[in-house]
């Protein structure tokens, strides 16, 4: 089943419609579905694909053994004999083959191709201007895994400048989307127990093709994430492999710290132990281009203008699952000693659903405003928002802010609880909204979005401007 990615396809399609040929490029964090997209659309429109894939560089992995798996796979596709002592002789071949036909070219996982061959772009660059450019029904399709590869030795390098014809980053399905795999029994499963299973694999299509619909989210845990054959036992240990190599450690830990919460850069390197370095500031960077990290700037809502004082949040919900749970346990889970404990006895286990929950709601902020019945033009600001406590004002975090053109500010309140929410949450939001400071001319509409459920206080109170049920975001196309 392939579901979502409509407006990726329709990009794609796009392209397929102009008279040269097209150079794009495809990057995402892994799992997300990169090579499933580039299939789907392969078959749908009907072109003839020749797809190659690197293999995963290990310490044995050569340059000469790269070539000689594309080399391999060009002679599955019919074309034989081609010497691998050189990438430039098995692009100028694979061009030859290809300059009269109708094509799609898809080079899967390219940092991998290219990793330990310093020669293989200046290659590539020199096949696409001498040969595969000059066939117009040819469309060549670079993928990979590895962002920050991509971002610096393709989408930022000279080499390439005006060259490709389509960057596209693909991120985690919309919830709407997400709903769909639990397929027919869709309306039939519970909010809440969605969202203890997205909890866990936030929109990664991958992850979300492992949902068994007909079992409740708590024994798909247990089977996906408790069990030492389950695919995300180990898939973190393959993320960090793939994408970081032999500096994987010091962004796992990172990723450890920022499981905990949201951190400004300061407050993250005290909790590193280290002095202030570029260089984490260049792992956080290379983290968010991954897709796991997200950098959340607050702004001065006077005028609108972004501020310079921003925070760190572990947006990826598996890596905060696994460093919660799964890493702790890894021992007991391979002797089989953990698989039948109850989630909702697990120490933390409502605190991390509760950053869980503020992630899928942040991540889906399309959603939330056509819910709020709002255009993209009305909008000034849409951020997590944060003030630092000074003499002239005091500290204030709200979880999610939307302000507009027309000077009204949607102060969102992303709350779980187990139990309808119960009446003091509105004494607490009027605590959070008199210490935001703005202009006096400003209009304040709160905003609570649950999953479980609101006490019939909190609503006759009419304090809030809207109030959303998580379900809606589920059933909510933007």
């Amino acid at each position: 089943m392939f579901v979502g990615r409509e407006r990726e396809l329709a990009l794609l399609e796009a392209q397929l419609q102009k008279k040269t040929a097209q150079l794009i490029v495809i990057r995402g964090r892994r799992r997300i579905g990169k090579s499933r997209l580039v299939q789907e659309f392969s078959k749908r429109v009907g072109v003839k694909t020749l797809t190659f894939s690197g293999i995963l560089p290990v310490k044995k992995t050569t340059a000469q053994s790269q070539r000689e798996e594309f080399a391999r796979q060009m002679q599955t596709m019919g074309i034989p004999g081609v010497k691998a002592d050189d990438w430039g002789n098995l692009f100028w071949h694979l061009a030859q083959q290809t300059q009269n036909s109708k094509v799609i070219i898809f080079l899967d996982e390219i940092s991998w191709m290219g990793t330990k061959d310093f020669d293989f772009l200046g290659k590539l660059k020199n096949a696409w201007d001498l040969h595969f450019s000059n066939n117009p029904d040819l469309t060549l399709i670079l993928c990979g895994s590895v962002s920050s590869w991509i971002e610096e030795k393709i989408l930022n390098n000279p080499a390439f400048l005006g060259r490709i014809s389509l960057k596209m980053h693909l991120d985690e399905l919309p919830l709407y989307v997400c709903n769909k795999f639990w397929g027919p029994q869709a309306e039939q499963i519970s909010a809440y127990d969605k969202l203890k299973m997205l909890s866990v694999t936030g929109g990664v299509p991958r992850y979300l093709e492992e949902i068994q619909p007909r079992l409740p989210a708590d024994d798909n845990i247990r089977a996906l994430c408790f069990q030492k054959e389950g695919l995300l036992f180990s898939e973190f240990n393959n993320i960090f492999a793939d994408l970081f190599n032999n500096r994987s450690v010091i962004y796992e830990k990172i990723v450890q710290i920022l499981a905990k919460g949201h951190f400004e850069l300061e407050d993250l390197y005290r909790e590193l132990g280290i002095k202030k370095s570029g260089k984490i500031s260049l792992f956080l960077k290379n983290l968010i281009l991954a897709g796991f990290v997200s950098r959340d700037f607050t702004w001065h809502v006077k005028d609108g203008k972004e501020s310079k004082l921003s925070k760190y949040r572990l947006r990826d919900n598996y890596l905060r699952f696994y460093c919660k749970f799964i890493a702790p346990n890894k021992s007991k889970i391979e002797r089989d000693e953990f698989l039948d404990r109850s989630l909702a006895t697990l120490p933390g286990w409502d605190s991390l659903i509760a950053l869980q929950f503020e992630n899928l709601v942040l991540q889906n902020r399309k959603s939330i405003q056509a819910l709020l019945g709002l255009q993209l033009s009305d909008i000034v600001c849409s951020n997590p928002y944060f003030q630092r406590k000074t003499e002239q004002q005091e500290g204030c975090q709200v979880d999610y802010m939307i302000q507009t053109r027309h000077n009204f500010l949607y102060v969102v309140e992303i709350k779980f609880s187990r139990k309808p929410i119960p009446l003091q949450v509105v004494d607490e939001m009027k605590q959070k909204i008199e210490r935001i400071k703005m202009p006096k001319h400003f209009s304040r509409l709160p905003v609570l979005i649950h999953v479980c459920g609101v006490e019939e206080e909190v609503l006759e109170t009419g304090y809030f401007a809207h109030v959303i049920d998580f379900g809606s975001l589920l059933t909510q196309s933007p």
